[in-house]
């Protein structure tokens, strides 16, 4: 401790012959208390021990010269440097490498990249334990030959006599009394696991023939309740005058818990922490197995799936970060409970999930298998109290002789899950070659559409809405098209999908509600006659989830200077459902700043009807299915009328969708149809054809022309 009290800063060496690497190191931990000093190869750092012992070592295992295991070693064979605990870090994934650094004298190990708060963590564990370990071996030293090896326990055996001494503290290792061991080796032998039995006895005789210096091995012994517990045994054998060993005394420390613990790193380090599924690391290496248990087996086929969530961005936006992590470890479990223990579930990142489905039989099988899952994952889950909703996009790939590694299986899955998604997702799709161009076609698309905005490629149309009862005017919906520069002009069913996915729907949502106010307000100022009319703008489920959603809007108004009662936001109700308090929120917050809500597409979501008493809308807009050929099908006629009873009983404007000839639209007054927008009325149209088009109508129903002009 300083002379102010203050602990002083923990001495670090780090090894890596990445200089960045250093950087970072002493960016993230210079700040929690550690004097980091960098060196780029293993000379150095043995140099750099030489010079100034450090509390600890970061050691790269790959370093050109002198290797991260021949520093390790090197350090360990030095009684003046092999209590200095030791952390390998290593880009290297495989047990073999894992089980190398270990052998080397490593007191832990991590990956690249470096989680560093993680490795905070562990390097405080790593200290604690090699000042542990520095206090046991200055008690060592006190107990001579009895405690050459060791602490704890104490045992002392007359091998002429072949009697065992146990000391207290060794029997209550194991909770054992007086009389539940006798003075035999025999009695000790048999407890230990029968696993670790052979390796007790080669090193036990090993050293009774003089082949190794001391005695140590590390085994677990069986106590008094059945359980195995891990012990450290250390020894030495004494020798007669004829160099025959006739006493050996040891003792023996109990290591369970630092046994746990490792077996708890090398857990973390092939599992995902959120879920305790296996992770990325670990899929890989079952899934190389089951690659070569294929070539070798020709009856043996596997699949792996990947699996990604629809619309967890949305609830993970308005519900937060927990109730996200939470569904995810749900959606793990419902997954788990339809598969077999010979199975692998993994969390391979964020919302994606994979699955390694072992020796399968017929494709068929697993389809069924497949939509059970969907099925099962599609069911509301309650968070924080409220009902969520969503859906998963699968990706399959069967095993087949060209797969050599379980990286392009992975990818492959990948690219089937992603033509899922564009396919219109909550639906799986198996791999096949031609996906690859699909996917590259696709990569493409969205380069281009990132491109879109800031070179202005975005335009917006407007298609009138009309009070059926003569035709006028009251408002327009908002449509957006892409002017690809070489595609030409693209409708949003082409791109859509894509901008939701890569999270593009934002700032493309954003500048449409811009455009959209702005060009409404500036018709405002040029037709006065239309004064009355408003825009109605559709909103995603990305913009409607997204936590500045109300900023936006005001944003938008205050920019155009358009009336908040000018501007209509539709959400369908698939979007609504994903968080219904959520959403009823939402629109109570939209009302309260004076903008209407309509219902979009109504009458083909999950419930419609049962949830229209829970939202605050204005509107509804009946759905083009129903409104199709509805003067020759009674039932829709029916279902309409119905609809539109429903919802001025709620005080609910209805305006249908669809109305594409002059009989549709006469059925839609019939059946007392407020408003209508269709093909009967007027396509969408670009904003230089808006204008004439209005003041055409004006003049044919006011018989007068709007601003002083000619139309």
């Amino acid at each position: 401790m300083n002379t102010d009290g203050t602990q002083p800063p923990v001495s670090l060496l780090l090894a890596d012959d990445d200089p960045a690497i250093g950087l970072l190191a002493q960016m993230g931990l210079t700040k929690h208390g550690y004097h980091v000093t960098a060196v780029e190869s293993g000379e150095a750092a043995l140099r750099a021990v030489a010079d100034r012992r450090p509390d600890i070592i970061l050691l790269d295992v790959i370093m050109p010269g002198v290797s991260g295991y021949d520093v390790c070693r090197r350090l360990g064979a030095d009684p003046a440097t092999r209590q200095i605990p030791i952390i390998m870090v290593t880009g290297l994934d495989d047990p073999e490498s894992i089980e190398q650094a270990y052998a080397a004298g490593a007191d832990a190990f991590v990956t690249k990249p470096i989680n560093w708060t993680v490795l905070r963590h562990q390097l405080q564990y790593v200290l604690r334990s090699s000042r542990d370990r520095a206090r046991l071996a200055e008690s060592e030293e006190r107990y001579a030959l009895a405690a050459s090896g060791a602490n704890d326990g104490l045992w002392d055996w007359n091998i002429a006599g072949q009697a065992v001494y146990y000391s207290p503290r060794w029997r209550e290792q194991l909770g054992l009394r007086s009389q539940d061991i006798g003075d035999d080796l025999d009695d000790w032998l048999d407890r230990i696991h029968p696993e670790d039995r052979l390796a007790f006895h080669n090193a036990l005789n090993a050293h009774l023939a003089g082949n190794s210096r001391k005695f140590e091995i590390e085994y677990r012994i069986r106590d008094h309740a059945g359980d195995y517990r891990w012990m450290l045994c250390r020894a030495l054998a004494i020798r007669d005058d004829d160099d025959n060993p006739c006493r050996m005394a040891g003792s023996q420390t109990d290591i369970t818990e630092r046994k746990l613990a490792e077996r708890q790193l090398v857990h973390d380090a092939l599992h995902d922490t959120l879920t305790g599924l296996a992770n990325r690391k670990l899929l890989l290496e079952r899934v190389s197995h089951a690659i070569k248990l294929s070539h070798r087996r020709q009856d043996y086929r596997f699949a792996v799936a990947i699996m990604d969530l629809d619309r967890f961005k949305n609830i993970n936006d308005s519900l937060g970060p927990l109730a996200g992590d939470s569904l995810l470890g749900r959606i793990g479990e419902r997954i788990a409970s339809h598969l077999r223990s010979s199975d692998t579930l993994a969390r391979i990142g964020g919302d994606e999930f994979a699955i390694l489905f072992d020796d399968v039989g017929g494709h068929d099988h697993l389809d069924r298998l497949i939509e059970r899952i969907r099925r099962e994952i599609s069911q509301p889950f309650t968070l924080l109290d409220q009902d969520v909703v969503t859906t998963a996009s699968l990706g399959i790939v069967y095993s087949a002789p060209s797969y050599e590694n379980p990286e392009d299986m992975l990818r492959d899955a990948d690219i089937a899950m992603y033509q899922a998604k564009a396919l219109g997702k909550n639906r799986h799709e198996v791999f096949d070659s031609t996906m690859h161009a699909q996917v590259s076609e696709l990569l493409q698309v969205e380069n281009e559409l990132r491109a879109a905005i800031p070179q202005r490629q975005f335009r917006v149309f407007y298609q009138p809405i009309r009070r059926l009862a003569d035709g006028e005017i009251v408002g327009f919906e908002a449509l957006l098209r892409w002017q690809h520069p070489t595609r030409g002009l693209l409708a949003p069913q082409a791109f859509l999908s894509l901008a939701e996915e890569t999270g593009l729907m934002i700032p493309i949502g954003q500048w449409t509600l811009r455009e959209a106010t702005r060009q409404l307000a500036q018709w405002h100022s040029e037709i006065p006659q239309i004064r009355d009319t408003y825009v109605s703008v559709n909103l995603s489920s990305a913009e409607f989830a997204h936590p500045d959603l109300i900023d936006h809007v005001r944003v938008a108004l205050s920019e155009s200077g358009l009336a908040a009662d000018s501007l209509k936001l539709e959400v369908t109700e698939t979007v609504l459902i994903e968080n219904t308090a959520q959403s009823a929120k939402v629109l109570d917050e939209l009302h309260a700043e004076g903008v209407a809500t309509a219902i979009d597409d109504f009458g083909t979501g999950y419930s419609s009807f049962s949830y229209l008493h829970r939202f605050a809308f204005d509107a509804l807009k009946i759905d083009r299915v129903f409104i199709h050929q509805i003067d020759r099908h009674d039932k829709s006629r029916e279902i309409v009328r119905a609809i539109i009873t429903l919802a001025r009983n709620l005080g609910l404007a209805v305006i249908a969708e669809g109305g594409e000839n002059s009989d549709e639209v006469s059925c839609l007054r019939d059946v007392g149809c407020e408003f209508g927008q269709g093909y009967a009325f007027a396509q969408a149209l670009p904003v230089d054809e808006i204008g004439p088009l209005v003041r055409r109508k004006l003049a044919a129903h006011l018989s007068v022309v709007p601003n002083g002009h000619n139309s």
